[in-house]
């Protein structure tokens, strides 16, 4: 009897211990389907907080303000340019007034006025001074407003290089010193190699202008039967230029060839030449493909115009811009679009009309 009251007791014990394993294997399943579940959803909030992140990123709208050296056919093409590719990325883009004269001192308010009520994340600014822009260019970028420079830069261009003007970040625009070279070694082609030349510039405090006739100096001094004899600056006023070159005309009578920095000094330039009466005796490189200046290579007031890309310029900055805006790319320091050359023989091509400035 005690044996079998025994064996229940044991029987009694395993039951319950069975039980026990059950219940207990049931609730570690049951715990760890909840555990399983909590993550899901915690995995399921995390995925729709980065998704909201990114579709807010994704619509986040952008304000780019361009800031434009004066009003001639050059800016308004970089404009274009830049408002187009703002257009396909659906960046707000805005334009600043034009000013009427080139320095910082119609720059300068302009560009104050233009950011008075702030909301700007980035500025594509053609600097008119490489040295007045730096401070007030500065004060936006500590504000939070990124900066592009585009033809011109500020201090040598070296953005690269911790210094007071190293801020922007970048330079777009032509390699000016090489395109003065190489108008230097057409001129001399021109001209058989051999005669005086001289330079109409424009604006001495001026990265571009500056640039160019170095480069032109540095490319005459490879012809030893050519002679720089002078450059001056007529300040972006084109009677200034007209009157300067008719005093050097005056000065040099064996006058071969003039390098007119920009139109307003080309212009000038050859105008006072055809008021000589030495259209084709006097050879005129140009820069800058206006539409006057090419009605006149057409007329054979002009024998070569450099065309930049201004339209390329203003879409490449508004580009860099918005992938550092909306992405944190940080664009390449300098970024420099080519040039193309017009001639009489290639003036009518179809592939050049791109070119010009319209």
């Amino acid at each position: 009897m005690k044996m079998k009251k025994s064996l229940l007791w044991i029987v009694v014990l395993l039951l319950s211990i069975a039980m026990v394993a059950v219940f207990s294997l049931a609730g570690c399943k049951a715990k760890a389907a909840a555990e399983e579940e909590a993550a899901a959803e915690e995995e399921a909030v995390e995925e729709e907080a980065v998704k909201e992140e990114v579709e807010e990123v994704a619509e986040e709208e952008f304000t780019i303000l361009y800031v434009s050296g004066i009003a001639d056919p050059f800016m308004y093409m970089l404009g274009k340019g830049a408002k187009a590719k703002a257009e396909e990325l659906g960046v707000n883009f805005l334009e600043a007034e034009y000013a009427k004269s080139w320095g910082p001192e119609a720059q300068i308010p302009i560009l104050e006025a233009a950011t008075a009520a702030g909301g700007i994340d980035l500025i594509i600014v053609v600097p008119t001074s490489t040295e007045a822009l730096i401070a007030p260019l500065k004060k936006l970028y500590d504000q939070g407003i990124a900066i592009i420079t585009a033809d011109c830069f500020l201090g040598d261009g070296d953005y690269s290089v911790e210094s007071n003007y190293s801020f922007p970040l970048a330079y777009v625009g032509t390699d000016n010193k090489l395109g003065g070279l190489q108008i230097a070694d057409h001129m001399a082609e021109m001209l058989g190699e051999e005669g005086e030349v001289f330079i109409q510039n424009t604006n001495p405090d001026t990265s571009s202008v500056v640039a160019r006739g170095e480069g032109f100096t540095e490319g005459i001094a490879k012809y030893p039967n050519m002679t720089l004899v002078g450059e001056e600056w007529c300040l972006d006023v084109q009677q200034t230029a007209q009157d300067q070159t008719a005093t050097i005309l005056q000065k040099y009578p064996d006058l071969a060839g003039v390098f007119g920095v920009n139109l307003f000094s080309a212009q000038g330039a050859y105008q006072a030449v055809v008021n000589a009466g030495l259209t084709g005796v006097v050879k005129i490189a140009s820069w800058d493909a206006t539409p006057d200046l090419i009605n006149a290579l057409k007329e054979g007031k002009v024998d070569l115009v450099l065309a930049q890309k201004p339209y390329e310029v203003g879409q490449l900055s508004v580009e860099a811009g918005y992938n550092y805006l909306a992405n944190g790319i940080e664009p390449d320091k300098r970024i420099i679009p080519g040039f193309e050359f017009f001639t009489a023989e290639n003036v009518d091509d179809p592939d050049m009309q791109q070119w010009i400035y319209q």
